[in-house]
C-alpha cells in the first residue's frame, strides 16, 4: 500500500523548498523528504556559516589595521573562537528555523524526515512507507570528496563540514586544495591567528582562472603570512606526534609539512549513492551526477534533478536558478533553459573575486578575437578611500561583435560590482551600452565604463 501525492521533492536544499511552495500554491499536494537538516549545504555547512566566519575574520583583520585609519585600540586584538563559532551557528539555526516554519505553514505540503530511495520510476520508500507521484524532483545536493590519497584514512582529516565544529584555534592548519573552499578557510584561520599552509597539486592556485588572477590571489594570501605550496604531485598523509604530516614533494622546499590539523578541500561529490537510481532507471555519469537535459529533465519522464546533484553548477545561485527554470517551464509556460544563463560565481577571500562569463584564456581557446580592459584597484578611488587597494578589474570583449565575453573583479566589493557586467551580458548588450552609462561616484562600479573605454 502506498500514499499518493501530486509531487515529491527529495531534499530540502535551495531548490526544493521553493519549488514545493510554488507547487503547493498551485493547489498540488506535495511531499518534501529530508533526511537531515533543511536548507542543504548553503544554510548548514556552506555559504551562511562560512560567510559569517569570513565576517569575523574580516573584523579581526580590520581591527589589527585600526591605526592605519587613525583609530587607537588599547591592547592586542584577540579572537574568541567559541564566540566566533557560536555566531556562525546562530546564523545557520535562524535560517533553518525560518525554513521549517515556512514549509510547516504550506497548505498541501507534508514534510517527511528520512532517507528516500527509489523503488520504481515514480515511487520512493522512506521510513518503510512507499510514496508515489507523477512528478518527482531530486534536490539531494553534494558533500566533500575524499580522494584516495595514501594514508588519508589513517589520520583525522577535516572537511568543510567538520571544520565548522572547531571551537579551538588550530596551531597550524594545513589546507589541501588551493581553490575556492580551501582558500576561504585558509585566509579566515590565518586571520584568527593560526599558522596556515596551503598545498595545491596544480602549478597555481584556482587553476580555472587566468594566470594573473591566480598570481594576484597568491600574493594576497602570502602577504598575510600564509605559506603556499604548489606542484604538490605526491600528496600523502601520516600520523605525527604534533598532529598530521602531509607529503608535498614540491619542486622546492621541505618535502613534508606538519600541521596540528589538516583540512581536505579538493572538490565535491553528489549525494546520489543511496538514492536507488537504478530502480528508477535514472541515468548518472561516472561521478554520480544525475544526467539532465537543458530543462533539467532526467532520462525518466516526470523526474527532474536540481542543484548540486545534476552537475550543472555547484553554487547556491545555480541551484536557485534551477528551481526558477523548472517552475517557469511547469507552471508559467515559460521555456527557460540552463544554457540561457551566464556562468558567474565569487571567491570569498578578502578582497573577493567576482567572476562572470569566460576567462581570457577560455575566450582565446574558443577562437574569439579579444580586446582586454584592465585597471588595478590602486587606481579605483573607492578602494583608495577604504585603504583596500589589492587586486584589479579585467574585462574581456569580442573585438568583432562588441559583446562582453567575461570579466573578473578581484578587489574590494568585487562580488557586487561584477553584477554590472553580468547584467549587461544577460541582456546581450554590447560593451558600448555599458561604457556610456553614468555610474555613481564614489563606487567600484563607476570604473567599469572607464575600463571599457580603454580596451586594448
Amino acid at each position: 500500500m502506498s500514499r499518493a501525492f501530486d509531487a515529491i521533492v527529495i531534499g530540502a536544499g535551495q531548490a526544493g523548498p521553493a519549488l514545493a511552495g510554488r507547487l503547493a500554491a498551485a493547489g498540488q499536494t506535495v511531499a518534501v523528504i529530508e533526511r537531515k537538516h533543511l536548507g542543504g549545504t548553503c544554510v548548514n555547512t556552506g555559504c551562511m556559516p562560512t560567510k559569517a566566519l569570513v565576517a569575523s575574520a574580516k573584523a579581526a583583520a580590520v581591527a589589527r589595521r585600526a591605526a592605519d585609519y587613525g583609530v587607537v585600540l588599547q591592547g592586542a586584538v584577540a579572537v574568541n573562537m567559541p564566540k566566533v563559532r557560536g555566531r556562525a551557528h546562530t546564523v545557520t539555526l535562524n535560517a533553518r528555523r525560518g525554513l521549517e516554519a515556512w514549509i510547516g505553514g504550506m497548505k498541501g505540503c507534508e514534510l517527511i524526515r528520512g532517507q528516500a530511495r527509489f523503488v520504481a520510476p515514480h515511487e520512493v520508500e522512506v521510513n518503510g512507507e512507499r510514496l508515489t507521484a507523477p512528478r518527482i524532483f531530486i534536490n539531494v545536493g553534494g558533500r566533500a570528496a575524499i580522494p584516495d590519497f595514501p594514508g588519508v584514512r589513517d589520520v583525522p582529516v577535516l572537511n568543510n563540514t567538520t571544520v565548522l565544529e572547531l571551537e579551538t584555534l588550530p596551531r597550524h592548519l594545513v589546507v589541501v586544495g588551493g581553490s575556492y573552499i580551501g582558500l576561504e578557510f585558509a585566509q579566515m584561520y590565518r586571520r584568527f591567528g593560526a599558522e596556515v599552509t596551503v598545498v595545491e597539486k596544480g602549478p597555481r592556485l584556482v587553476g580555472r582562472e587566468d594566470p594573473e588572477v591566480s598570481e594576484a590571489i597568491r600574493e594576497i594570501l602570502e602577504g598575510e603570512g600564509i605559506t603556499v605550496r604548489t606542484n604538490a604531485e605526491c600528496i600523502r598523509f601520516a600520523p605525527h606526534p604534533d598532529g598530521v604530516e602531509v607529503g608535498v614533494d614540491c619542486d622546492s622546499g621541505d618535502p613534508t609539512v606538519v600541521g596540528s590539523h589538516a583540512l581536505l578541500a579538493v572538490g565535491r561529490r553528489p549525494n546520489t549513492d543511496d538514492l536507488g537510481l537504478e530502480a528508477a532507471g535514472l541515468a548518472a555519469d561516472p561521478r554520480g551526477y544525475i544526467q539532465v537535459d537543458d530543462q533539467l529533465r532526467t532520462s525518466v519522464e516526470g523526474v527532474w534533478a536540481l542543484g548540486d546533484c545534476n552537475g550543472k553548477g555547484a553554487f547556491t545561485h545555480t541551484a536557485w536558478n534551477d528551481y526558477e527554470i523548472v517552475a517557469a517551464n511547469l507552471l508559467d509556460g515559460d521555456p527557460r533553459r540552463v544554457s540561457d544563463r551566464v556562468e558567474t560565481y565569487a571567491l570569498y577571500i578578502d578582497p573577493p573575486l567576482g567572476r562572470c562569463g569566460m576567462t581570457e584564456t577560455a575566450a582565446r581557446a574558443a577562437g574569439h578575437n579579444v580586446r582586454i580592459g584592465k585597471r588595478p584597484m590602486s587606481r579605483v578611488g573607492r578602494a583608495v578611500e577604504k585603504g583596500e587597494t589589492q587586486g584589479f578589474m579585467k574585462v574581456v570583449v569580442d573585438a568583432d561583435t562588441g559583446a562582453i565575453l567575461g570579466a573578473a573583479i578581484l578587489g574590494v566589493e568585487g562580488d557586487e560590482a561584477i553584477h554590472t557586467l553580468l547584467d549587461a551580458m544577460a541582456a546581450k548588450q554590447p560593451y558600448t551600452a555599458l561604457m556610456r552609462t553614468m555610474h555613481i561616484h564614489p563606487t567600484v562600479s563607476e570604473l567599469i565604463p572607464t575600463v571599457l573605454g580603454e580596451l586594448k
